[in-house]
């Protein structure tokens, strides 16, 4: 039942939807296609081992060989064969730790969408509250956009009276 329901939930995941409707970092794009590769390599690789266990029929060697101990022998071995138990206890480490970088690049990444939307948004609501361009003061531009004030003093302590390019884009509307 586990193994199915994985191989279920494997297969229902839209990867494409994942790597582009999200809106994810490149960093966890690429451990999240890392962790696919990965996952993708075990799964070929169990497929592989399942399809090579050979069923050994020692009732036809018996029939077949004169030296029935050797027989015996390999009866032996292969009924007191017992696989090897490996302490997956460090991968689990290790995927906790993939787990926990992956959590933590999502989290940041949800940060920084939420607060490029809540800009946005305030944009938009300056663009839809703004007065026309006419209606404004100096003062209100002067207010709005400092560094334009410390770039007209600083045009004016040098001497400079016209804007560079004004003339080009605008023509010369000189009354004199």
């Amino acid at each position: 039942p586990l193994i199915m329901a994985t191989k279920s939930a494997a297969t229902a995941v839209d990867w494409t939807k994942i790597y582009t409707g999200l809106g994810l970092g490149k960093e966890t794009l690429h451990e999240l296609q890392a962790f696919r590769a990965r996952h993708t390599s075990a799964m070929n690789r169990n497929v592989a081992l399942k399809a090579t266990t050979p069923e050994i029929d020692l009732e036809h060697y018996r029939s077949v060989l004169k030296d029935q101990n050797a027989v015996a022998n390999a009866e032996k071995v292969l009924s007191g064969f017992k696989p090897v138990d490996y302490d997956v206890s460090k991968w689990n480490g290790v995927v906790d730790a993939f787990e926990g970088k992956a959590v933590a690049a999502a989290k940041e990444t949800l940060t920084k969408i939420s607060s490029e939307e809540a800009s946005l948004k305030d944009t938009l609501s300056n663009i839809q509250d703004a007065r026309p361009f006419e209606d404004l003061t100096v003062t209100e531009v002067s207010k709005a956009r400092p560094e334009i004030t410390k770039a007209v003093e600083t045009m004016l302590k040098k001497g400079k009276w016209s804007v560079p390019g004004y003339r080009e884009k605008f023509g010369e509307f000189s009354l004199m």
